[in-house]
């Protein structure tokens, strides 16, 4: 259907505020503010006041720098679409039209309120930079360019949304990307059809390998320190407008194993460590299963004293222990969510004292046993060091279906789940990257990032050779 207004600028004034407020009906935040300057001329601004910086605008007016002398408006981008205008406009932009021009002039006067720069609290670092992105797109491609100082770190520009019309960029380092890497990313960026794009994990979705995998393929961080690693390595970030959190591709499933400071400390420390979070994320996914495996079906495999103690604690429950464990797991689950739900204030302590009061209250009553609330406790805690909180769901959610095969068939069902979760890994792509990569298909990087960490002096030499 043709639109009912022109589409394009007007020489008359008049045309152009009907034309804009039909387009802009029923917009409360749309300032139309009509002004006649010191030569009788006519003109028209258009803004966003709550976008808008009122001092730069008040100094453009009160100086009469617009005028019909259209040289003094070269400072200014000239338009002739009123899609241009609304587009700026609605992006905090100024529109200047003047009677008898037929060109609209487009002034960036746009001064959004944004919180200062802080770390994350969700990636926290004893060792390296304290910054983190805002929900600024401006404020977090310069974090990333004071970094990364050279003509070769490219920012594309894209925008995607037909309601939202959210701007995104696009960032790799030349000659450090592969090629049909970028091309890969264009093309699925490109395949986005939506009418709304929030955030980055709207895009995070649609782009995604595989969406039913419960293991993240696309790595997120606040950090503009993590984005630029990343991007010296040869990957490629996504930082979209309006979020703190920027994506990093391809992932590797080692990616979710390291830490902001890895690259701060030295190597010994960090191989330690790392190795210390792969022993801690198996336990918090088969810890429970393992346990109640065992205690079901293959006791003669348990030290006699620690089985008569298991034993005896369990005198009186009146469940299974795979219903006992599962109970408790979830009661677990609950007061996490329950804890990141609530206030910072009470959060911690509810969680806190929920679980040591439940717990000591549910043994005292002859509920559970004493062993399940020390294997649901490490548990927990092992599943609390991972750097990657989204590495950290797949964990969480696959212990479950563990806990309920290990309670039906044993080790033995146990076995199977874990041949299943290896199939999957082993199979699961990201970009065209082995999810297991450097460790399945193994390859000469295994020793130097991932899952251990080689001396930079050494890594230097090799690269040198």
């Amino acid at each position: 259907m043709e639109p009912s207004f022109p589409v394009e600028v007007n020489e008359r004034l008049d045309i152009n505020y009907k034309s804009l407020s039909r387009i802009f009906h029923n917009c409360a935040d749309i300032v139309f503010r009509p002004l006649k300057l010191t030569d009788n001329s006519d003109i028209l601004l258009v803004y966003i006041e709550e976008l808008t910086d009122s001092n730069k605008l008040e100094q453009i007016i009160s100086a009469c720098i617009i005028s019909r002398d259209h040289d003094r408006l070269t400072q200014f981008k000239a338009v002739v679409h009123l899609s241009e205008i609304v587009a700026k406009v609605l992006k905090g932009g100024t529109a200047i039209l003047i009677d008898g021009s037929p060109y609209a002039y487009l002034a960036d006067l746009a001064a959004f309120k944004q919180r200062a720069i802080s770390e994350p609290s969700n990636e926290a670092s004893i060792r390296g930079p304290r910054e983190g992105f805002t929900e600024d797109l401006k404020t977090n491609l310069g974090l990333i360019r004071r970094k990364i100082s050279h003509p070769k770190l490219k920012f594309e520009r894209h925008q995607a949304g037909e309601l939202t019309n959210t701007d995104f960029v696009v960032a790799y380092i030349e000659d450090k990307v592969k090629p049909e890497l970028l091309q890969e990313v264009h093309a699925r960026l490109q395949a986005i059809h939506t009418n709304q794009l929030m955030d980055s994990g709207y895009i995070e979705e649609y782009i995604e390998d595989k969406s039913l995998s419960l293991f993240p393929q696309i790595q997120n961080t606040e950090r503009p320190d993590t984005v630029s690693a990343s991007l010296l390595a040869g990957r490629v970030a996504i930082i979209v407008d309006g979020s703190p959190n920027a994506l990093l591709l391809p992932m590797t499933f080692w990616s979710g194993f390291q830490a902001a400071e890895d690259h701060y400390e030295r190597f010994l420390y960090v191989t330690a460590v790392r190795l210390l979070r792969l022993l801690l994320a198996i336990m918090s996914c088969l810890l429970p299963s393992v346990y109640v495996a065992l205690t079901t079906f293959h006791p003669q495999m348990i030290p006699l004293a620690l089985m008569l103690s298991i034993s005896a604690s369990r005198e009186g429950i009146p469940f299974p222990t795979v219903i006992e464990t599962l109970l408790m797991e979830l009661m677990f689950e609950g007061l996490r969510e329950a804890g990141l739900r609530l206030p910072k204030a009470i959060g911690s302590a509810v969680s806190i004292v929920g679980a040591l009061v439940i717990g000591e209250a549910a043994v005292q009553a002859g509920f559970i046993s004493a062993p399940i609330v020390m294997i649901v406790a490490g548990t927990g805690i092992a599943s609390f060091a991972f750097p990657s909180y989204s590495l950290a769901l797949p964990f969480r959610i696959l212990r479950f279906p563990l806990l309920i095969v290990g309670g039906f068939l044993g080790l033995y069902g146990v076995a199977i789940g874990v041949i299943f979760i290896l199939i999957h890994l082993v199979t699961l792509k990201s970009f065209g990257v082995p999810y297991l990569k450097p460790v399945a298909p193994i390859g000469r990087h295994f020793w130097k990032d991932a899952p251990i960490r080689m001396n930079k002096r050494y890594a230097s030499a090799q690269r040198k050779q």
